[in-house]
């Protein structure tokens, strides 16, 4: 029996010094040190995240509720009034001008909570659609570049559309284009830019889109404090412009990923792209490029790659058992862990009476768990960091259940999302090192999915926790903290080269397994 299982095994090795090098190492050498020059432009690439979280946090200001005051023309209205509904329209007023929030500007006040959150659900839903719609064709048909290239202008031009609304009914249909537009953007983002450096620089490649998405969320109160007495249309219009502006930019100075170009058989291409990297790097390619003609793909890759359906992808790893298995379990760490990173920041956020203030609270407790982040991926196992972050996040929470209303509890509230927000950064890098190539892509896209579904159910609980804190303090922490020891189930990638096809990857996990074919827990993962 064991010289069965041997056998396989020694057979690769014996077979392995004739097998084409692959691709990570090919790469890298032709790359060769990541030079400041194609580091910088890296960083430029992770700047789309500042743009992305702009068009996410934007209704905060823009469809925020104005307050409002009694004019004294009626003596039913008092400080006292809790509602302007029943009140005659000359008995109050506006405290700023009406152009300066749609509620105000579209009489929205006493429209019904169903009216007034439909563009924010309305955004969300094209997130949701968009994810599920186009995250495959940055892995076939167009590729990394093209795809967050396309992403950024529809982006950018619904928002300008934006700015010139005539009804809440149009606000909410380009609401649904802008999202259905940014679905794409943060994952094309990270995994471009992470494939067009060297291993060494992958992690600080993506902390640095972390803290350009935590500089968008920033610019968001000095812009609205800027034009708090102005139309809200203006918001839209000075963060959509630069974004196109932005999108020039990109078109000219960022390369599609050679991976990519390899994957996909495109070799020309990979070489033309290689020696303009490699030109940053400040080397010269003088050597041939035989290394790169002797990278073969296997045979499931060029399924992958050449399928007549934009879904190939999807389908390469659904009938895989090892890879639907990661997915599984890393979609639902990534549900519970995006249910508290909605959903915390509302009740925060209800905590203050300024609201330029407390938007600009929410967004500085970002800046610390990028660092971390950025810590942790560098020196810290990816699985254990992600059940350790996660169990930490549902202790806190738990904790706002019993806690008083006060300072304390403020604090518990800022530890959650804190440790919230660290995971959700080292569970978006754990992803892209958990599936090759080929469908890593696809595969981060649905990890996004799975955030943004676990966003959605966020506010109904917040809701019903106004009346028992359980309901929406307690129910984040039992799901944060239960669906994160999911982590459990995945392989550790920490400092492990990244596949670029679905056999590559099958290998390793099979080599693994043989490894450890005495091991009960890994036996009772094998399929």
């Amino acid at each position: 029996m064991a010289d069965t299982a041997a056998a396989p095994l020694l057979t690769s090795h014996k077979t392995r010094p004739a097998k084409a090098p692959s691709i990570d190492d090919t790469i890298e050498t032709y790359m060769g040190a990541t030079g400041a020059l194609q580091l910088l432009k890296a960083v430029l690439l992770a700047f789309a995240w500042a743009f992305d979280a702009q068009q996410v946090f934007i209704s905060v200001f823009t469809d925020a509720e104005p307050r409002w005051h009694c004019t004294g023309a009626d003596a039913s209205c008092s400080a006292a009034t809790a509602s302007p509904c029943a009140l005659p329209s000359g008995a109050w007023a506006w405290d700023r001008p009406a152009v300066t929030s749609v509620i105000s500007e579209w009489s929205l006040k006493c429209a019904g909570p169903a009216l007034v959150s439909l563009p924010a659900s309305s955004f969300f839903a094209g997130c949701l659609a968009g994810g599920f719609l186009l995250t495959t064709l940055a892995d076939s048909l167009l590729g990394r570049r093209k795809m967050l290239l396309v992403s950024i202008v529809s982006m950018s031009v619904a928002g300008v559309l934006t700015a010139f609304s005539p009804n809440v009914w149009v606000y909410a249909a380009l609401r649904f284009m802008s999202g259905f537009g940014r679905s794409m953007v943060g994952t094309c983002t990270l995994v471009l830019s992470t494939e067009l450096v060297g291993k060494r620089w992958r992690d600080t490649v993506c902390v640095a889109g972390f803290f350009c998405f935590t500089l968008g969320f920033l610019s968001l109160p000095a812009l609205a404090y800027t034009f708090r007495e102005e139309s809200w249309r203006n918001m839209y219009l000075w963060t959509s412009v630069p974004s196109l502006c932005y999108s020039i930019l990109f078109y000219f100075l960022v390369q599609e990923s050679p991976r990519w170009l390899l994957v996909r058989g495109r070799k020309q291409d990979a070489i033309e792209t290689l020696q303009q990297i490699a030109s940053l790097n400040g080397n010269s390619i003088t050597s041939s490029f035989s290394m790169l003609h002797a990278c073969t793909m296997n045979n499931d890759t060029a399924g992958e790659s050449s399928g007549d359906s934009v879904f190939a992808t999807l389908h390469s790893m659904w009938e895989r058992p090892w890879a639907l298995r990661r997915l599984a379990a890393i979609m639902t760490a990534s549900f519970g862990v995006g249910m508290v990173y909605y959903g915390m920041p509302l009740n925060v956020g209800n905590l203050g009476s300024n609201l330029y203030l407390s938007v600009t609270y929410n967004a500085l407790a970002e800046l610390p768990s990028s660092i971390l982040s950025w810590l942790l991926m560098g020196r810290i196992n990816r699985r254990s960091s992600v059940i350790g972050l996660t169990g930490a996040a549902g202790v806190w929470s738990l904790a706002c259940v019993i806690i008083p209303q006060g300072g304390a509890r403020m604090a518990a509230e800022l530890l959650s999302f804190f440790a919230t927000c660290t995971a959700f950064n080292v569970i978006m890098m754990y992803s892209i090192e958990l599936f090759p190539t080929s469908v890593r892509n696809s595969a981060v896209g649905l990890v996004r999915q799975a955030l943004v579904l676990g966003g959605v159910a966020a506010p109904v609980l917040v809701a019903l926790g106004r009346e028992r804190s359980f309901l929406s303090f307690g129910v984040f922490g039992l799901v944060v903290g239960c669906f994160g020891m999911f982590a459990a189930c995945l392989p550790e990638t920490r400092g492990k080269g990244m596949s670029d096809t679905m056999d590559e990857e099958e290998h390793k996990e099979a080599t693994v397994a043989a490894c450890t074919v005495n091991d009960a827990d890994c036996n009772s993962g094998l399929v």
